[in-house]
């Protein structure tokens, strides 16, 4: 293929480095523009491509759950990014968590070395002319120009907010009061640390997040969250016992050494192979971060010498109105030459977002090869998602926002299925039958 119709993919984040890839490998040569490392957004630290930036899992990988079939469908079609995670994974019960550094070295390393791929460290700061092909990817962290750029070309842009949990040293924990255990013995059994909580602690720590201050409201213009990932503080304003039932529910999480369950268990993650770091679980927050050091010390079991290798914070998340602005091939409708992929579309999720690029990376092979797009199935999780972006899994009047993957997406099952764990099965089998005949 001929210099010329060289593709352009903007954003070195999970999107574009998976649309990058798979174009390559198909042997289309591809410009990767990254803005790092001249410029970057206040949540990126690292040079590498493939940065992760809320958290080091890509959550389940069982693939009973949509998320953990999106990771097999992922691994079947050749992604770079399972691959690397799959690489630089360490324990995390039955979640597929990486140690981020590794994981961006991993993914960079592949691109860089690939001989059709040019990576490019560069800002974008207007959307490229056509006619060849551009992949914008450039995430919920878009660059204000571009942004703008974007907002002119989508009439608008959307937002909503975007937590961070902090992440502590392993050796600042206090071993005395923190017990190794996955939830229900999940995976290796042991792969997390827990803080239990009897009741007293639990309610003062609940109300010294409802006091502790607060991230100023100007900083942020309107406080929209997603859902899927609230503030710890958010989530205690909705009740008392709204934490103690959601991510410090206690369930299966009994103390080894008592036998006994916690009224309320704060979660640590492994964030590297070697254990040197935890990330607090479901512990993302808008406080300040004098307060968080604070409350985190003085009310978090086993924390009192906490040593925060990052503190938590928020950013905003930028997104377009895919269903209205997009083609279904993830094109722009009146600037065809222009692909979407990644959060920037409405997908929420670093495994989503790597199969939105993986999409995108298809359909400019389509529209190269001059045949029509070739749609996942709907019943796939890659055609679940799809669904999502062109408005077929929701009620015309639904408004439309970010989501992660999840059965509620896909077409329903045919027939009768008794009890939660049939339907997931039966979902799972009849993806896995329509992804074979998709790919034959």
């Amino acid at each position: 293929m001929s210099d010329e119709r060289r593709v352009t993919v903007v954003g070195g984040g999970l999107a574009g480095s998976e649309a990058a890839w798979q174009l390559a490998r198909a042997g289309v040569p591809v410009t990767l523009r990254e803005m790092k490392p001249g410029r970057r957004s206040p949540a990126h630290h690292l040079d590498g491509l493939a940065e992760l930036v809320c958290s080091n899992s890509l959550r389940s990988d069982n693939p009973d759950n949509a998320v953990g079939l999106l990771h097999e469908e992922l691994r079947r079609l050749g992604s770079l990014v399972l691959a690397a995670a799959d690489a630089t994974r360490v324990p995390a019960g039955d979640a597929l968590a990486v140690d981020r550094v590794r994981f961006s070295a991993a993914v960079t390393e592949r691109l860089t070395a690939h001989p059709l791929v040019r990576v490019a460290h560069e800002e974008v700061t207007a959307l490229p002319e056509g006619p060849a092909p551009t992949v914008i990817a450039t995430g919920p962290l878009t660059g204000d120009a571009l942004a703008e750029a974007i907002a002119e070309a989508c009439g608008g842009r959307l937002h909503f907010y975007d937590a961070i949990a902090p992440i502590v040293a392993a050796d600042s924990i206090d071993p005395a009061i923190a017990y190794a255990k996955s939830r229900y013995d999940k995976g290796g059994g042991a792969d997390y640390l827990n803080l239990p909580f009897d009741e007293p602690q639990y309610r003062a720590f609940v109300a010294a997040l409802l006091a502790g201050e607060k991230v100023a409201p100007h900083a942020f213009e309107e406080p929209s969250y997603f859902e899927g990932c609230l503030p710890i503080e958010v989530m205690a304003e909705r009740g008392p016992d709204v934490l103690a039932y959601g991510p410090m529910k206690p369930v299966g999480l009994e103390d080894p050494r008592t036998g006994r369950r916690p009224f309320a268990v704060a979660q640590l993650r492994r964030e590297d192979e070697a254990g040197t770091a935890y990330n607090l679980v479901g512990f993302q927050t808008r406080l300040t971060w004098p307060a968080q050091r604070r409350i985190f010390r003085e009310l978090m079991p086993g924390l009192a010498r906490a040593e925060f290798v990052r503190m938590g914070q928020i950013h905003r998340n930028t997104f377009i109105e895919a269903p209205r602005l997009l083609a279904p091939d993830l094109s722009h409708r009146e600037r065809p030459h222009l692909f979407f992929a990644g959060q920037i579309t409405g997908v929420e999720g670093y495994v989503e977002s790597t199969a939105c690029g993986l999409l995108a990376a298809r359909a400019v092979l389509d529209r190269l090869a001059g045949r029509p797009f070739r749609p996942p199935p709907p019943a796939t999780a890659l055609g679940a998602l799809h669904r999502h972006l062109t408005g077929a899994a929701h009620p015309p009047e639904t408004p439309y926002q970010p989501t992660n993957v999840v059965f509620a997406l896909f077409p329903p099952l045919e027939g009768r299925h008794r009890g939660k764990a049939a339907r997931k099965q039966a979902h799972a089998a009849r993806a896995r039958q329509e992804l074979a005949t998709w790919l034959a």
